[in-house]
């Protein structure tokens, strides 16, 4: 299982258009990006792709990674950052199979498959299959799994997938806050690699309006509602016995002496498993 880290930011990416922060000026000068979020696996034994959440940079992310279009994709949750690269299939394929969760969000008062379904109906290659959270379905040769996080107000979810063959596992966390449900926890225990939403340092906390949440010995494992601070990100992957962790979902608020060190990912990143 090849998988390539396509985009490793939050919902303005790093640099930020306009933003002539510390952070965002190294990045510059290191000529990485942390461009909206998604994810590129290749199951290596059989040459099917995933693509896993649609960055509206898709194009930019595949020109430069050279990563092959998809076989099927996944959506995890209807915010643009993750949803609306959908539309540059057009043209370029002629059948995408989309899965999303099928139960219904109280929030929405839909599904994430319908509003997919809904939103892209006038896309004859994007062909929508809801799949029930926590029951494992196939796809490109994989086993995926989509387990039920906690993103206020909308539904969300993390995402397991795992190779049957070669037992190679890749966990991901999905925009959520620390307070993971145990039985999405459980699913989403010792992987291979693990993707983890850590969207600043606990340290930023209390710069948000609803400040920290879910503290543990002091320290915020959650920034406001919707994401984990790094400390909870490096707290997850400790509680999931994770052999690797990158943080991704990161934002250009990161201090520019922390905002490349190590866990956190950049942009292209590939990993074996």
């Amino acid at each position: 299982m090849r998988v390539t880290l396509l985009g490793t930011g939050d919902t303005t990416g790093t640099p930020t258009v306009g933003c002539d922060c510390a952070t965002c000026e190294r990045a510059r000068d290191r000529g990485v990006e942390r461009s909206r979020f998604s994810v590129h696996v290749e199951n290596e034994r059989t040459g099917d792709c995933l693509l896993i959440d649609a960055s509206p940079d898709f194009r930019h992310q595949f020109a430069e990674t050279g990563a092959d279009l998809p076989d099927a994709a996944v959506i995890t949750h209807i915010h643009f950052d993750h949803l609306d690269g959908l539309g540059n299939f057009y043209r370029l394929l002629d059948d995408l199979p989309v899965h999303a969760a099928s139960e219904v969000d109280p929030f929405t008062g839909e599904s994430v498959a319908d509003s997919v379904r809904e939103r892209y109906d006038y896309l004859d290659v994007v062909d929508v299959f809801g799949q029930e959270p926590l029951t494992t379905f196939s796809t490109c040769g994989l086993e995926l799994t989509l387990v039920p996080v906690e993103h206020p107000p909308m539904a969300c979810y993390g995402l397991v997938v795992e190779d049957p063959e070669t037992g190679a596992k890749l966990s991901l966390s999905g925009d959520t806050s620390y307070d993971i449900p145990q039985a999405s926890r459980d699913a989403l225990r010792d992987p291979d690699l693990l993707l983890a939403d850590a969207i600043v340092p606990a340290s930023l906390a209390p710069k948000h309006p609803m400040g920290g949440s879910d503290v543990v010995d002091g320290v915020p494992m959650t920034f406001g509602t919707k994401h984990m601070t790094r400390e909870g990100a490096l707290r997850l992957s400790e509680d999931l016995d994770a052999d690797e962790t990158r943080l991704v979902h990161l934002a250009h608020y990161y201090p520019v002496n922390e905002a490349f060190a190590e866990p956190l990912a950049v942009d292209g990143e590939v990993y074996e498993l």
